[in-house]
């Protein structure tokens, strides 16, 4: 079905949306738990967002897994897209800069600085790409690590090693960038 989306298919972006919808769902409802309580994006228009930016992409998807992390890497986007404006508007922005806590790894999930993160994960990206990308995939994106490792084609054990000292070098830069 992924392939004859990217064909333009348009009968089967309406089935894939179908397909996806629940799980698109959840993730933005995790996205939008971790942000404030008055948060003015829905999670519905956060998935529909999302989904028209998957749609108008040109990707050869390489199944669910990949089809997850562009989605959750999308949702990502227009959520910072959407602070920053905020920010903008009320100039001073008033946002509380938080730590990356361990417990994210197991799910809890507090309400952090999505500005302050994607500054620090843009920052750790460019210093290593996989590291990035891995905790774009595991955070944003929910995936476990095994479906992770064989996304990027790596060894769970590599990709383990890899989410824990991303996980503590973005601890430590959003702890820095709070003090």
């Amino acid at each position: 079905m992924l392939r004859s989306v990217s064909a333009g298919d348009g009968a089967a972006a309406g089935e894939l949306l179908e397909l996806v919808y629940g799980e698109l769902r959840s993730l933005a409802q995790r996205y939008l738990a971790r942000e404030r309580v008055d948060h003015t994006l829905q999670p519905t228009a956060l998935v529909h967002e999302a989904y028209l930016r998957l749609i108008d992409q040109d990707v050869a998807w390489q199944g669910r897994a990949h089809f997850v992390g562009v989605a959750a890497q999308s949702m990502r986007r227009i959520l910072v897209d959407h602070a920053r404006g905020v920010n903008r508007l009320k100039r001073s922005g008033g946002l509380k800069r938080v730590e990356l806590p361990d417990e994210l790894a197991k799910g809890e999930e507090p309400t952090l600085d999505i500005v302050a993160l994607d500054d620090a994960l843009a920052e750790l990206s460019a210093q290593s790409e996989r590291l990035g990308r891995i905790v774009e995939l595991r955070f944003f994106g929910g995936l476990e690590l095994q479906a992770i490792a064989e996304l990027l084609g790596l060894s769970e054990r590599t990709v383990r090693r890899d989410w824990r000292f991303a996980r503590a070098w973005l601890t430590e830069r959003l702890g820095d960038a709070g003090a």
